[in-house]
């Protein structure tokens, strides 16, 4: 049985997070909670909280056993960006984005 969770407005840009999605995708779950627990990335943090998250969806949910769960999909997408601006020289502003992400973790068994 499938289980989901996801991570809505997370303030890292997809870009950045899909490296370390790409790490995991389709491993273990604690095969991949091991290497995002050592991962130096802001996303790994983020991307261990969520699928947490998808195994105690999981276990309460569907009552499924946690050790035969892996990463089936995993995603990024765009969330809404934040549009700001920064002085430079001679009077002139360059835009800045704060891009987010929604981040979309499924677990399925073997």
């Amino acid at each position: 049985m499938e289980t989901s969770a996801a991570a809505r407005f997370v303030r890292i840009s997809p870009r950045k997070i899909r490296l370390i999605m790409d790490q995991v995708r389709g491993k273990k779950v604690d095969e991949a909670l091991n290497m995002l627990s050592f991962a130096p990335q802001k996303g790994a943090r983020i991307l261990k909280k969520l699928i947490n998250s998808a195994v105690a969806n999981a276990e309460q949910n569907s009552d499924e056993d946690v050790d035969s769960l892996f990463i089936k999909r995993l995603y990024a997408d765009e969330g809404p960006t934040l549009k700001r601006f920064r002085p430079r020289a001679m009077g002139r502003a360059t835009k800045i984005r704060k891009r987010s992400s929604h981040l979309t973790v499924m677990l399925d068994t073997k």
